[in-house]
């Protein structure tokens, strides 16, 4: 494993997982539209197409300027999973494109998100197999399972984007079931992992962090992908049949991201009320404001799917949970980068 011992500043220092932003600030902009706030809705997705573009310029930036912070970051199992931020917020961001009548644009960025994570998937797995000396589960935390995340947002996405393909909409099916499967699969590995080491390892207050919300949220967005996959008409019998298998996986799904909540806010508390450990701002905070929007969303979704009103009352009330949350990260990031400035002024 690579060791960051140093500490790395300006571009040097810019966080893989900061794309986490986009993803947060997008899934919400998607909830208050389904929670009937549209001017709020477009408000926050423009937000999230400017801090898009704009954390794309500066990682951009980092390759050609600090290439060898970026290959740190690629080659140490605790930060490499944090790439595929970028995968899903690209595509969260291609879902507002189709929301606003772009979906030359939309394709564009499913397009670019599928590079992405195949380059990603197997450079992640070859630095697990290849650069972690410790072989034990102790490396194992809650952001691995951004791979997941960013896998079912290609579903996500692609399954709106299958009636603008004409007949590559039936390839386009195919694949976004494979996709789906393929989550499900590497959800179950990764998950089972992350509950030995948290259950039958000794776990500190460092250990438990934002992070952690990523499994409940990888759990949320399979469910949402779920949805989506079953929303569509499938032409190809073989597709057809699967779907009271989508059905029930999707309500598991749903199921196993409602109890982790509890869970994950009793581990909160021990962290900070019990051990007394500070809440600041850091870049993985944002990986625990997208858990919550999208568990809302696919609870609104999953309401529709089943006609259950009470899935509406609760992706009401985890819509606002969201808008707070990000309001206060938001604060936080506002101040973290005040903060910045006046050192620097300090300094100069």
């Amino acid at each position: 494993m690579v060791a960051l011992t140093e500490p790395r500043h300006g571009l040097a220092g810019l966080h893989p997982g900061n794309f986490a932003l986009v993803m947060a600030t997008a899934i919400l902009a998607q909830n208050l539209r389904v929670q009937g706030l549209p001017r709020l809705a477009i408000a926050l997705a423009a937000f999230a197409a400017i801090a898009y573009v704009l954390l794309l310029v500066l990682s951009l930036l980092r390759v050609f300027l600090a290439p060898r912070a970026v290959g740190q970051d690629l080659l140490d199992p605790a930060l490499v999973f944090g790439f595929f931020t970028l995968v899903a917020a690209t595509d969260l961001l291609g879902v507002l494109a189709m929301q606003a009548g772009l979906p030359l644009l939309a394709k564009a960025l499913w397009a670019f998100a599928f590079l992405a994570w195949c380059l990603l998937l197997y450079l992640a797995f070859a630095v697990l197999t290849f650069l972690t000396h410790e072989r034990n589960v102790n490396i194992v935390h809650g952001g691995w399972l951004i791979a997941i995340v960013g896998t079912q947002s290609l579903v996500v996405l692609g399954a709106l984007l299958v009636p603008e393909l004409g007949e590559a909409g039936r390839y386009m099916q195919v694949e976004i079931h494979m996709l789906w499967g393929l989550g499900l699969c590497l959800y179950a590995i990764f998950v089972t992992l992350f509950c030995h080491r948290i259950f039958f390892l000794q776990l500190t207050p460092d250990d438990i962090g934002p992070l952690l919300w990523v499994v409940m949220g990888a759990a949320a967005i399979s469910a949402n992908a779920g949805t989506a996959l079953a929303s569509i008409e499938a032409p190809l019998s073989f597709l057809a049949t699967q779907r009271p298998f989508v059905d029930g996986i999707t309500l598991m799904l749903w199921a196993w991201a409602t109890w982790w909540i509890p869970l994950l806010v009793l581990f909160g508390v021990w962290k900070h009320v019990v051990n007394r450990r500070p809440l600041r701002y850091q870049p993985v905070m944002w990986s625990l404001v997208f858990p919550l929007g999208m568990y809302a969303l696919a609870s609104a979704r999953l309401g529709l799917a089943t006609d259950m009103p009470a899935l509406g009352w609760i992706s009401t009330g985890m819509t606002a949970a969201a808008a707070l949350a990000w309001s206060l990260t938001l604060l936080g990031l506002a101040r973290h980068l005040a903060g910045q400035w006046q050192a620097r002024g300090a300094r100069g």
